[in-house]
């Protein structure tokens, strides 16, 4: 299966510790993974919260709490996992503060089109958007860790704690079963 992830984080866990390692030594050496995941977080934040501003300020959270917490994390595992783990309790906080849960952005965008192949696809973004909405939120964050954060399947197995192939085959089979409601 082709692997869509967009601009997926460079760099191979042992990159990811060495740079854990010298930003536990120097603070200042955090900003190489500040660089490598702010776009991947920032995209997981938005996608669940649907909104910039708010996004914007979890990502700002999520980071800060990772340099404060620093020092704590073991460079053993994925730097990534440990990282997303905070991104997604910074999330969960957010909705405990607030009463409405957003709504997907991609319906607003698909009631703007205007040209017949553009309603078609817009009419297949509805779908898709519903279809995804009916999902758990466990899966639909398997979609948002894999597709929107960039995370390896590796990368979501730490951080849920599952084993890598065990993950892999969730997100197949949810995308099968997706792609199978979408026809």
């Amino acid at each position: 299966m082709t692997d869509f992830r967009p601009n997926a984080p460079a760099g191979s866990p042992a990159e990811e510790d060495a740079d854990a390692r010298a930003a536990r030594a120097d603070p200042r050496a955090f900003a190489r993974l500040y660089d490598r995941y702010v776009q991947p977080v920032y995209r997981y934040l938005r996608s669940r919260v649907g909104s910039a501003d708010a996004a914007e300020e979890l990502t700002a959270q999520t980071f800060l709490a990772a340099l404060e917490s620093l020092p704590r994390y073991d460079p053993r595992g994925f730097f990534s996992a440990w990282l997303f783990s905070i991104a997604r309790r910074k999330a969960a906080d957010y909705f405990r503060r607030r009463e409405n849960l957003p709504l997907e952005e991609a319906e607003d965008l698909a009631s703007e089109s205007d040209l017949p192949g553009e309603t078609a696809q817009a009419d297949q973004i509805r779908k898709l958007t519903q279809l995804i909405r009916s999902l758990a939120e466990e899966e639909r964050d398997l979609i948002r860790l894999h597709f929107t954060a960039g995370l390896t399947f590796a990368e979501m197995g730490a951080l849920l704690g599952k084993k890598e192939d065990a993950v892999k085959k969730s997100v197949h089979r949810l995308l099968a079963r997706l792609h199978g409601r979408m026809e």
